[in-house]
């Protein structure tokens, strides 16, 4: 995960969002640790100004697979970046597919606010497949 430039490590919940806000584009998005299920990861995306939240892990065959909305199929990825190349077409299970990357590279500007409709979301029953 260390060499994946949307990784943003340990940032938490709120940074994350503040990172995504500062893009302020629908479709960005980033790779965080999870605050809460040790282990996993967290791939976060702005649409609408929500901040979707789908859960990534690892199975003990090195594959990876992410939560998405209910009634998608689950796929496996051998490695992140396909895991991520994939989620960057439409209709995946994702409120809208990865289109601009939020990379530890990416300039920050302390003074940008944004303020999301909802702080924190992820994904329910309620949640579109298609959107």
């Amino acid at each position: 995960m260390e060499g994946l430039a949307v990784y943003h490590g340990a940032i938490g919940m709120e940074e994350g969002e503040r990172r995504l806000g500062q893009d302020g584009r629908d479709g960005c998005y980033l790779v965080r640790t999870s605050d809460t299920v040790p282990g996993s990861f967290c791939l976060c995306v702005l649409f609408g100004g929500f901040v979707y939240t789908y859960r990534l892990h690892r199975d003990s065959h090195g594959s990876w697979t992410a939560e998405t909305t209910p009634g998608v199929q689950k796929r496996y990825f051998r490695h992140i970046k396909s895991l991520i190349s994939a989620f960057q077409k439409p209709m995946q299970g994702l409120a809208i597919p990865l289109l601009f990357p939020v990379t530890t590279d990416t300039p920050a500007d302390a003074g940008a606010t944004f303020k999301f409709t909802r702080p924190h979301l992820k994904p329910s029953s309620s949640t579109p497949a298609g959107l």
